[in-house]
């Protein structure tokens, strides 16, 4: 048995103000909360602040709440991140045939928790499955959705550009070490500090009695027999959510795409023209370091984009 890994998750905060030159003069003010969704369930979120949320923050399939940490540092805004169905301190998905993937499922769980966490905030910032939620949030409750920055992803997203997430994804079900675990995701992200993957580590998966380590969203997974993608957040975006491109299509509030264009995003020209044709309205930046997570790769240009479109002049 290895020895217990100790862990606060409020503890870590001034490891990304260092790493980023953010000022730290004292801990930032974050609590988690939780919402009642339908189904007898709970979603949990982080609640940035102590003032009405001005932003709700949807991360990645197999992330959770915590990959936003450095992005709300660097606004310096109170808002809400919520660990969406099956992910983070959140309550399952429930008996959905498509499970966590469930981007419809999800944004009606999700409409739940931001009437009741952040009914006023003036945007919301989707990451990946978090975007292919937020999406389908806007058709769901159009009400609560005011602005929208889709963080690297489109529907349609074309399996063979996710290609390397599944894979990291669909790896070994537990891990004999924390060591090991970090090993393997430093493979995968070879452009990260391994102090921000270790902290990532910390709050995305949790240590067993036996002293090995399970990603916290593998708990709720379906059986592979059921769902084989289910563990693979866009292995299945042509086919699964190539719907919401309707959805996209009717979107009237003011809508940005954060493109990284590094090679591992997922998105490539063909899926950013489509945007633009069916929504010309769209604005479009691209971040030249990013990849597909550019709340990891690009935490202070990613903060100044949202800060720039959603409370600039």
């Amino acid at each position: 048995m290895t020895g217990r890994v100790e862990y606060d998750e409020f503890g870590l905060f001034g490891e990304n103000a260092a790493e980023y030159g953010l000022p730290f003069d004292r801990p930032p003010a974050v609590r988690r909360v939780f919402a009642d969704v339908p189904g007898g369930r709970r979603l949990s979120a982080l609640a940035w602040q102590d003032r009405d949320p001005e932003l709700v923050l949807l991360h990645g399939g197999a992330q959770n709440a915590h990959t936003w940490d450095t992005v709300a540092m660097a606004l310096d805004r109170p808002l809400v991140a919520i660990d969406l169905p099956g992910h983070g301190h959140s309550d399952g998905p429930g008996d959905r045939p498509d499970g966590q993937l469930d981007a419809h499922g999800n944004a009606i769980d999700v409409a739940a928790a931001v009437r009741q966490l952040a009914p006023a905030a003036q945007a919301v910032v989707g990451m990946s499955l978090g975007g292919l939620t937020t999406i389908a949030l806007a058709a769901e409750a159009p009400e609560l959705v005011r602005k929208i920055v889709l963080v690297d992803v489109l529907p349609g997203v074309k399996a063979q550009r996710a290609q390397h997430i599944t894979d990291f994804v669909d790896g070994p079900a537990s891990f004999a070490s924390l060591d090991e675990l970090l090993e393997r995701t430093a493979r995968f992200n070879p452009e990260r500090s391994r102090s921000s993957l270790r902290r990532g580590i910390l709050h995305n998966a949790e240590q067993q009695p036996d002293g090995t380590w399970v990603w916290r969203w593998a708990r709720h997974l379906l059986p592979v027999a059921a769902s084989p993608v289910a563990a693979s957040p866009v292995a299945a975006g042509d086919t699964r959510f190539g719907e919401l491109w309707q959805a996209l299509s009717s979107v009237t509030v003011p809508l940005l795409l954060a493109r990284g264009m590094r090679p591992d995003s997922v998105l490539d020209d063909d899926d950013e023209r489509e945007l633009l044709r069916r929504l010309p309205s769209a604005k479009v930046v691209h971040v030249a370091e990013a990849g597909h997570s550019l709340q990891g790769d690009t935490p202070l240009e990613l903060a100044a984009i949202i800060e720039e479109f959603v409370f600039g002049s």
